[in-house]
């Protein structure tokens, strides 16, 4: 079991824990939050990098997994990740360099994931 595994088996099992809850509330913010990065007037792989330099700028280093994996399941090149996590430096400014770390060690999991041919799922 690698780092990104892990991330997926405890985003799923505590995912399911907190919906079944039932909270109303919660459930709609989850549906909401989903439903946020599908196309729409800006295209997945946009709102992905929104995401990401969002969730740095936040310092949230599960959210930056996240959207790290989707720009990668997107066909984000690396070039355009670290751009946007330039933007993310600057808007964030040195604070956001402990997760600029996190984001390119992901990026590089996912690279390895893909070289080796394994599925990178979320």
């Amino acid at each position: 079991m690698d780092d990104l595994d892990e991330f997926r088996r405890y985003r799923e099992r505590m995912n399911k824990r907190i919906l079944s809850a039932g909270n109303l509330g919660i459930k709609r913010f989850f549906a909401l939050d989903t439903r946020t990065y599908e196309k729409g007037v800006l295209d997945v792989k946009t709102k992905e990098l929104l995401g990401l330099v969002a969730s740095t700028v936040l310092r949230c280093n599960d959210c930056i997994t996240y959207h790290v994996i989707r720009c990668v399941q997107e066909g984000l090149s690396d070039e355009e990740i670290v751009e946007a996590l330039n933007v993310a430096l600057v808007v964030g400014g040195s604070i956001t360099i402990p997760h600029l770390r996190r984001a390119v060690d992901v990026l590089d999991q996912c690279r390895e994931k893909q070289r080796k041919g394994k599925p990178l799922r979320l």
